[in-house]
This record gives C-alpha cells, structure tokens and sequence, in this order.
C-alpha cells in the first residue's frame, strides 16, 4: 500500500498576490507556513478490474477518465493512467472549505502517490506546478499557487510568482527563537463556517482581469505588507509581525463583500480586547479559521472557547508533501 500525505498552510503574509490574474502583470510575493494538519491519499491495487474511489463519495468506475471528482480524474490524465485495479481513498485532518489550502494539499498528496505507483521521483517544484496545472489549468479554477506549492515545499517559505508562470522559492531566514516563539504564539480557531474558496476568489480573478485600481492597490498594498512581514520575522520582532497582520485583515476585508460577516468581526474585536495583538481570517475568507499571534494565551483562548469557537492547535510541518509508506 502506498500512503502519502501532504500538511495544510496558513498564510503569513502576501496572500492573494499569487493569482495568475494579479501575478502576470504584477509579480507576486507571499510568505507562507506548512503545519501539522494533513490530507492523506492512500493507494493500492485491488482484485477487481474497476478503480475505486473513496472520499465523503464512493466511485467505481471502469476507468479513470469516468470519475466525477474532476481532480482525481485529472490527475490520472495527467499521468496518463487508466486507474484499473486500484483502489484510492482520501482523508484529512481538517475538513475542506475551512481557509487552510486542503484542495491544493489534496492534489499534491495525490499526484506524490500517482507517482510512487510508476516509481517516479519527481521533486517538490515538479509536484506543485503539476497541481496547479491541474487546478488552473485543466480545471480552470480561479486560484492561486501558494496552496500547491506551500504543501510541497513544506517549511515557512517565501514564494516569488512571475509573470510567464514561474516561482522562485527559498525559506524564510528566521532563528530557531523566532521560530519557536511564533509557534507557541500562534493561535488557530475555527469560526463553524466552511466556504468555496473558488466562489470567493472569483470576484478578485474578475477584477483584476478587469485592471480595476481598488483592487489592484489592494493587491499591491498585501505585497508590500508581505515583504514588511518578511523583515519583521527575520529580525525576530512578532509584534510588529503581529501588527502587520492586523493592518492585512483590515485592507482584505474591503476586496470583497463576501470576505467576512458581522459574527467574525464580533469574534475579532473580542480575540484583541483578550490577548490577541494582531490576526485575520486564514485563507480566501468567508469562515474557516481565525489566527491571532497572542500576547496573553490563556486569556485568548478563555474569550474564544467563552464564544463557542473551537482551538486547533499545531506546529510547523518541515517535510512537505511525502511518502509515509510505499
């Protein structure tokens, strides 16, 4: 049986810059982190002639190109793979629609198992970009990169997207303080509420297209937020860290209607009157997981779990998408 798994992300700093319709005219940056939260894809030969599929659906089919799940029958294509005789099941940590970039650690995790069935190597890059073509591309899903290439790289990593669709990538160079101090500071709530990312993001894929200035400022505001977000954590100051991830929750809210609701902002304004010096909405928006960096933990977590929002705690994922058995 091969299992592989790939973590979940949470973004800091940048988000939003990584759309091809933004990118291609602008260049991209964000700074992004795996955690150890994870989709899991296992994969293995059966006794029948059918392919197998199993996530919150059950497929047989004859062949690959028959599924309904539109990234699993892409990804088959993809490797020019027919899937008889196998047997795929999906699971995760956290459920899709929650803000922490599960379709693109769905699709790494995948594409790394796919692989390993035909003994290909194929390196973090090679992964990531064979996602995007799938999500992007193949799918013509209006997203953007950091999901597939955070789940690959693993790591806090910074993510440099050109026009012409190439990405640079290189980790962010903090100490082993800074790191072990975000880590314990970090807070992740869930809000009850899960969303389409795509249904989200396409009102700022439509805008940009259209060159409309408010959201391209926007847009160019976020980059250069990411690249102070850079400085601060390389300098190891997080609360200065923490203030710039106020001042992005602040300027993403104006992108879109969409993008929070009066009970978040609630939860918000309560998380910085209780400990919290800087956070926002993880992820396209709409619901998901509220991150706040905390200056008082436990009287953070006392206002959050008082409100009825439940705490998921983790560290950072340094492996990326990979093979736990083959």
């Amino acid at each position: 049986m091969i299992i592989a798994r790939s973590p979940l992300r949470i973004s800091l700093g940048g988000g939003g810059t990584d759309l091809p319709s933004y990118y291609e005219q602008h260049t991209g940056f964000l700074i992004a982190a795996a955690i150890t939260k994870y989709v899991y894809i296992t994969l293995h030969e059966n006794f029948t002639p059918d392919l197998i599929v199993k996530y919150s659906k059950l497929e047989r089919v004859d062949t690959a190109a028959q599924l309904e799940h539109p990234i699993i029958r892409e990804a088959f294509g993809l490797l020019g793979m027919d899937g008889k005789s196998l047997e795929l099941t999906s699971m995760a940590d956290i459920p899709a629609g929650t803000g922490l970039g599960s379709s693109g650690s769905f699709t790494t995790a995948l594409l790394k198992a796919l692989h390993a069935y035909k003994k290909n190597l194929v390196h973090p890059a090679e992964l990531a970009e064979q996602a995007c073509d799938i999500e992007l591309n193949r799918l013509h899903e209006p997203i953007g990169k950091q999901d597939q290439y955070i789940a690959a790289f693993g790591g806090l990593t910074c993510f440099k997207f050109l026009p012409g669709g190439k990405v640079e990538a290189w980790p962010l160079k903090n100490s082993e303080e800074t790191l072990c101090n975000l880590e314990d500071n970090l807070l992740l709530f869930f809000t009850g509420y899960s969303r389409s990312a795509s249904k989200i993001l396409q009102e700022q894929d439509s805008k940009s297209k259209a060159a409309d200035t408010s959201m391209i400022d926007n847009l160019h505001f976020v980059k250069e937020l990411g690249y102070k977000s850079q400085a601060a954590l390389e300098s190891g100051n997080l609360e200065e860290f923490a203030r710039l991830m106020d001042v992005h929750w602040q300027r993403k809210k104006e992108r879109s209607g969409g993008m929070s609701n009066p009970k978040i902002n609630e939860w918000y304004d309560l998380a910085m009157t209780s400990g919290a010096l800087g956070g926002k909405l993880i992820g396209a928006g709409g619901g998901g997981f509220l991150m706040f960096y905390a200056d008082d933990k436990v009287k953070l977590r006392r206002a959050m779990r008082t409100a009825g929002l439940k705490e998921v705690r983790f560290k950072f994922d340094f492996e990326g998408t990979k093979l736990i058995t083959s």
